[in-house]
């Protein structure tokens, strides 16, 4: 049951954010760049009973995905303007977004080596 709660409210939630894109686009992309996922993620895992430092590092997760999130709107929004098809830009920024993290993880790592 409360799995079904947490579904049916998130869906409530996504809806609405389609529902405005749809008659406002701009606001529409505001409202769905503001970390909904992982503010619900949190709320459902908090009241599941996980502990702070299970949400702590989770939120250290997403902070971690985050650059190479926004690189991989970045592709899709290019590709969308030069009239790529939806999947194919969708898919562009998926291996955008994979290539991203791994050069962030080599980077990271490097730099860890050398200090």
């Amino acid at each position: 049951m409360y799995v079904l709660m947490k579904i049916a409210i998130s869906a409530i939630i996504i809806g609405i954010v389609t529902e405005v894109a749809r008659r406002f686009p701009t606001y529409g992309g505001v409202i769905a760049a503001l970390p909904l996922v992982s503010l619900l993620s949190i709320t459902w895992l908090y009241f599941q009973g996980e502990k702070t430092e299970v949400l702590s590092k989770f939120a250290l997760g997403v902070l971690w995905g985050f650059p190479a999130t926004a690189m991989m709107l970045i592709v899709v929004y290019i590709a969308l303007q030069s009239s790529v098809h939806l999947l194919i830009s969708i898919g562009l920024g998926i291996c955008g977004w994979l290539i991203f993290l791994f050069v962030q993880d080599f980077t990271i790592t490097f730099v860890r080596k050398l200090l």
